[in-house]
């Protein structure tokens, strides 16, 4: 358990390195493939758009997209899909000297997900994913004191060696000084049981600085979903800087060791319900480091989101900085 003291250090280390606006983020990079045009089914469809995926990857392209700097550390498969996913990366301006291609069975993550509300489908192919194969060697060979923060999802969690090999990049991280924020992101297709994911994403959170779930993720690591929102508190007051916990419609509660502060959403029509999450952790850290105050970083990080479920696509809908001022200038605020 860290003393108040420490608690008050790490703040300090947070929000110095936040403010470099230069982010290491371990996860995959995968392919996202959704129906067009937007309300198909996939089943019905004739014509699939493809663009870049993966959460790590979707939230490296959406801080690049606010004008920040993002380097990813993955593996791809050798082969056309992984080369796709390189491409996209060069695209959307993520640093990819740290992404490994690796040959063999192994193959790069692939989500088939429809652009509509009503009966939403999302189909995610990860037998033997290429990110999976990310090893010691690979988190080894940053050079993690020259960045700002490291951020990664718990994804990268689900299985070896990556999993082994993130906690190793933890240790990295730290023993250069930088904050560690934590995406939960719970997708249990991905993990060999429900116990296994609740030991390893608890260990995860108790090591990181910021923590950002759902109140079913804090639910499923706590135990039950009602004891959710005291796993949040007592992270935020014995290990944690500051954690977000996010509650859908009913909006957010950002709690540090200074107290609590609920925030709503904004309000849109909805194409789709995927890439919100993403979308909310640029805006967050951007905002950040853009100078913006804790309150005001999470209501840009939840504007993020609601411009990205209104268009299709994850990372191609996540939002440049002036697609940002123009919706918080139009729209008539959170609820």
């Amino acid at each position: 358990m860290a003393a108040p003291s420490d608690l008050t250090a790490r703040n300090k280390v947070f929000f110095n390195g936040i403010r470099r606006n230069d982010f290491v983020i371990i996860g995959r990079a995968g392919m996202d493939f959704f129906p067009d045009p937007p309300g198909t089914k996939t089943e019905e469809a004739s014509f699939f758009q493809a663009d870049l995926g993966g959460s790590s990857a979707n939230i490296g392209a959406g801080i690049c997209k606010l004008g920040g700097k993002a380097s990813l550390v993955t593996v791809v498969s050798d082969d056309a899909i992984g080369r796709f996913c390189l491409n996209a990366l060069d695209r959307y301006g993520i640093d990819r000297r740290h992404v490994r291609s690796v040959g063999g069975e192994a193959r790069n993550s692939l989500a088939v997900y429809e652009t509509r509300i009503k009966d939403h489908q999302s189909v995610i192919y990860r037998n033997g994913a290429a990110d999976f194969e990310m090893s010691d060697a690979d988190v080894s060979a940053v050079d993690y004191a020259r960045y700002g923060a490291l951020i990664t999802a718990g994804t990268v969690f689900a299985a070896e060696p990556s999993r082994s090999a993130t906690f190793g990049a933890f240790q990295m991280a730290r023993d250069a000084n930088l904050p560690i924020i934590f995406d939960v992101d719970y997708r249990p297709y991905s993990w060999p049981s429900p116990q296994v994911a609740q030991e390893v994403l608890s260990r995860a959170g108790a090591l990181s600085d910021v923590i950002v779930g759902n109140d079913d993720e804090f639910g499923f690591m706590a135990g039950g979903k009602q004891k959710g929102l005291a796993k949040a508190r007592e992270l935020a007051a014995t290990t944690a800087t500051l954690v977000i916990y996010k509650m859908g419609e009913k909006g957010a509660i950002t709690i540090t060791e200074a107290g609590e502060v609920k925030t709503g959403i904004y309000r849109v029509d909805a194409l789709k319900p995927t890439g919100a999450g993403d979308s909310f952790m640029a805006g967050f850290v951007s905002a950040l480091a853009a100078g913006h105050d804790l309150h005001a970083s999470v209501l840009r990080g939840s504007a993020c989101a609601a411009i990205t479920v209104a268009k299709p696509g994850c990372a191609p809908a996540m939002p440049y900085p002036k697609d940002l001022d123009d919706f918080l200038a139009s729209h008539p605020g959170p609820s």
